[in-house]
């Protein structure tokens, strides 16, 4: 991604790699900028989306036509940087209404250098990524591309060749671009009842915190974290994040999930670490033709029969059996949760062991809050387990 600081919005293009192409204003930062063309379906809560490193190397496209108005804040990002690669809205707002807003959506784009476009049929452009996929793309501005009058709009064809040579998602290890570097530790709110070593695969902001309002010490530990650095911190837990690219490429966080799952460390995965754990048991993943994101995704738990609207942001699954519990080398597992819109895993449960986890954000911050209970789930294992312990000492 190339850019630089915001101007006069002059003209830009939208183009995807089948050809097909959107024109609007440029929005954000003016430059060019290339990832995987996505939609999300959330009415609110774009400072989140913006912010979660889930959405490295993504172009995002918000479907709700009005985006911006409530600006940008200091209080409500997930990470310390905006992660998306591009964005892409119909209608921005003119100026931001609301007594937390400290500065404008588009202000916040350039100031991270963020290319983006707006006035656009997103509409449209949604259909055609449900009809053929999420794709690769491109989104181009600035005086590299349109004469001063906004004519001269570079070669299609050569623009085209730009994107078609970016790399797709399937195959990219990126957990390690977004991850911290240094392990850091969140503190337990209150009295602290248990210690939790959290890998980083992308993890969002709300996540150690949900953990820390429940009394809970979390040690948040890089990607490449082995298991003798994971039991280093003295773990009665072990929690694996969400994070973005292909499932396939972690070979390394499968291997320390398999030793979680062999020392019998209650485990909770989300998202990211939703597929590791699949993958740890033997499942495949694939990927999604459109994928879920946004805040309006229906999930039923099969355990309760309880249906929940939930956050989302994945282009992955894992492929695990919906009509049975399957044998594997650490029990039996069942499927917990399924996507009513498409009958996709959301959840895996080992029945003999202290293990689960969710493909959605049961953190999220910007709401819907149907799953926070999965954090209660989380300490409840680790209570259960501490309690088996005090009894075999006994």
């Amino acid at each position: 991604m190339t850019a630089t600081s915001v101007k006069a919005a002059g003209p830009a293009v939208l183009v995807l790699e089948d050809g097909r192409t959107f024109r609007g204003r440029a929005y954000g930062a003016v430059g060019e900028t290339f990832g995987e063309a996505v939609f999300s379906t959330g009415m609110s809560g774009y400072q989140e989306t913006l912010t979660d490193p889930s959405y490295h190397r993504q172009v995002v496209v918000m479907t709700a036509p009005h985006v911006g108005n409530t600006g940008v804040n200091d209080d409500d990002p997930e990470s310390s940087r905006i992660w998306v690669s591009g964005y892409v809205v119909r209608d921005p707002a003119r100026r931001p209404s609301n007594w937390r807003s400290r500065r404008s959506l588009d202000e916040e784009l350039a100031r991270y250098g963020v290319v983006g476009i707006s006035g656009i049929d997103t509409r449209a452009l949604t259909r055609h990524l449900r009809e053929r996929g999420a794709m690769r793309v491109g989104i181009f501005s600035g005086d590299a591309y349109f004469d001063a009058d906004g004519t001269g709009l570079a070669d299609d064809a050569a623009l085209l060749d730009k994107v078609r040579g970016v790399p797709q998602m399937t195959g990219a290890d990126l957990a390690g671009e977004v991850s911290t570097t240094e392990a850091y530790v969140v503190p337990a709110v209150g009295t602290k009842k248990f210690t939790v070593a959290a890998l980083d695969l992308g993890i969002k902001g709300m996540t150690p915190q949900r953990m820390a309002e429940r009394g809970i010490e979390v040690h948040v530990l890089p990607a490449n974290a082995t298991v003798e650095e994971v039991y280093a911190v003295g773990p009665d837990g072990v929690f694996f994040s969400n994070g973005p690219g292909d499932p396939a490429t972690a070979d390394h966080q499968v291997a320390v999930a398999r030793a979680v799952l062999e020392r019998g460390t209650p485990f909770f995965g989300i998202c990211f670490g939703n597929q590791i754990l699949g993958r740890a048991l033997g499942f495949g993943t694939y990927k999604l033709k459109y994928g879920h994101r946004g805040i309006n995704q229906p999930v039923q738990d099969r355990t309760t029969g309880k249906v929940e609207v939930t956050a989302h942001n994945h282009g992955f699954a894992v492929d695990a059996p919906l009509d049975r519990v399957s044998d594997t080398p650490y029990g039996r597992v069942e499927v917990t949760h399924v996507c009513l819109n498409d009958n996709v895993v959301e959840g895996l449960g080992l029945l003999d062991r202290p293990a689960f986890s969710v493909q959605y954000h049961p953190e999220a911050a910007a709401g819907p809050h149907d799953a926070a209970y999965l954090f209660d789930r989380f300490v409840s294992l680790m209570v259960a387990q501490s309690e088996n312990q005090e009894s075999k000492s006994a």
